[in-house]
């Protein structure tokens, strides 16, 4: 746990950081990066998570909804975080009142995605069948590493504050390992049943799935996805696949 916790927050503080290193991105290059994360992330949640989800639920029926539940809570979270969690990088212009409140709501917003996903690695049996899921930890980093860097361009240009930007990215960077040193806490007393931990990783895939389907779509103008950016897709699914077969 000690491992995956370390890599959860020093993933996101490095990436962070990076937006004093990298002010101007290459995008053709930021773009197929992001075709590969969410590529990634997508495939472990159809190969990994949701058919764990689907053995062991009761009511296969009622875990779909669940996984459609989450997919439109995404779509709401996104409202708030200008699509930062799927690595959009946007210049925010207003003025300091303005900019204070919408970065405290952006904030907020990832701060929930993060813990729902630092949750997804708690491993209760009830749905791992192994307990050290690396493939998982890595498609959660894929994803984690440019959505903290569009976080900190967010906020570092809604605040004007590099200081107070720095404080936000250590909240943000410490969201998934307490999410999951919650629903290990969780998990080991018992506390809750095992139907909460369904529901709640249900919900989680469906985030998943939107921010890696939107990813890839949205990643090419007009919708239409070159050779390039095929090839980057298929590598980073069969990445995926080698991970969950042979990590």
């Amino acid at each position: 746990m000690f491992f995956s916790i370390s890599v959860l927050f020093l993933c996101a503080i490095v990436s962070g950081l990076l937006v004093f290193v990298i002010p101007d991105l290459d995008k053709k290059n930021y773009k197929l990066a992001l075709v590969f994360a969410g590529s990634y992330l997508f495939a472990i949640t159809i190969i990994h998570i949701m058919p764990e989800l689907f053995s062991q639920a009761e009511n296969p029926t009622s875990i779909g909804l669940y996984v459609l539940l989450g997919f439109f809570l995404q779509q709401i979270l996104e409202y708030f975080t200008s699509g930062a969690e799927h690595g959009h990088v946007h210049k925010h212009e207003g003025d300091h009142q303005h900019g204070f409140t919408a970065s405290i709501m952006v904030l907020v917003a990832m701060i929930i995605h993060a813990l729902l996903e630092g949750s997804l690695l708690a491993h209760p049996s009830v749905i791992h069948e192994h307990h050290d899921a690396n493939s998982l930890l890595v498609g959660i980093v894929l994803h984690k590493a440019p959505a903290a860097f569009a976080l900190m361009s967010i906020i570092v240009c809604q605040l004007k504050n590099n200081k107070l930007a720095i404080i936000y990215l250590l909240l943000f960077a410490l969201a998934s390992p307490v999410g999951m040193l919650i629903g290990d806490f969780y998990v080991e007393n018992s506390a809750l049943p095992d139907d909460v931990f369904t529901i709640l990783f249900a919900i989680v895939s469906g985030n998943f799935l939107h921010i890696s389907t939107t990813i890839v779509f949205e990643t090419s103008e007009n919708h239409h996805f070159n050779a390039r950016k095929l090839i980057v897709a298929v590598f980073g699914a069969l990445i995926a696949v080698g991970a969950e077969y042979w990590i």
